[in-house]
């Protein structure tokens, strides 16, 4: 049965997922979770094989504006797609589902902390073209295996993990180049873990027609809008929503959840004002004649 709460809440997880190349299982399968009480391991399988399909569409536009290194996604994917189809089976010895929802909660604080990690580097000037970048092999391949491990256990790593170890690897990326890169790169990775939950996992097909309703057009839409700019602050707002979402799987109470919401908003505010403040300064200095 299709389920429009549902639609609604996928098509706008599904355009932080087009704008920002992460957020797809770190919020879709918590908002199922949390919101609409489906249990951890059916909401783990259907929000991989939703993704399965809606990534593609956010990877076409992407490559389309050249914004993708596919040496890039070669080693990465090497890495992931076995380590994905692995993960599927740990996720089925947890038996308790209680692991799984504590697994994916870890995994958004270490998403979150990674997300504060790139905030605190500040800006980045970037190369000026995604195929400049000089790839680094086995590096590469040990994020994509550890990333594609993750995924197949919890649905979190596509995006929210993956994309902060690129940060690290390769600075030179501009925004649009990570966000391109990681959505291509997530497309066989987020297959490869689907299947295996397909075929183990707990698959339920009303759930994933209603994922698939609203987060095609959402993350087309995002898509779009990424492939043109970057998107600092809603980085900083989607850090906020992983960290709510981190904490209430892992049990904390509200008024200690509603506390550490408010801090993280109020570091993300001054933090945005103070990088904004740097950026003009930096600007104005730029301006002045030389002398």
């Amino acid at each position: 049965m299709i389920d429009w709460a549902l639609i609604g809440g996928s098509f706008l997880v599904a355009i932080v997922v087009g704008l920002t190349g992460m957020g797809g299982g770190a919020l879709m399968t918590p908002m199922m979770m949390l919101f609409f009480n489906v249990p951890p391991l059916a909401a783990v399988s259907s929000d991989l094989v939703a993704s399965a399909v809606m990534k593609p569409v956010g990877s076409l536009v992407h490559l389309r504006r050249g914004t993708v290194n596919l040496r890039l996604v070669g080693w990465l994917c090497a890495g992931s797609v076995p380590a994905a189809f692995c993960g599927v089976f740990l996720a089925r010895a947890f038996a308790v589902t209680d692991a799984v929802k504590y697994a994916l909660g870890v995994a958004l604080l270490l998403a979150v902390a990674g997300m504060a990690l790139k905030s605190w580097l500040g800006g980045r000037g970037g190369a000026s073209n995604a195929h400049e970048i000089v790839v680094r092999p086995i590096p590469t391949l040990l994020v994509g295996t550890v990333g594609g491990l993750v995924v197949g256990v919890s649905s979190v790593g596509s995006g929210s993990l993956i994309i902060v170890a690129l940060l690290a690897l390769y600075p030179a990326l501009k925004a649009n180049q990570l966000v391109g890169t990681d959505l291509v790169q997530a497309v066989p990775l987020v297959a490869s873990a689907a299947l295996g939950h397909v075929l183990f996992g707990d698959f339920q097909l009303d759930l994933t027609l209603s994922l698939l309703i609203g987060s095609i057009p959402g993350v087309y839409l995002g898509a779009r809008i990424s492939s043109r700019a970057p998107g600092g602050l809603i980085r900083a707002l989607l850090a906020i929503v992983l960290l709510a979402s981190a904490l209430k799987l892992l049990d904390a109470s509200t008024t200690f959840t509603v506390w550490a919401l408010v801090a993280a908003t109020v570091i993300t505010v001054v933090g945005w004002r103070v990088t904004a403040a740097g950026r003009a300064s930096r600007g104005s200095t730029d301006l002045e004649p030389a002398r």
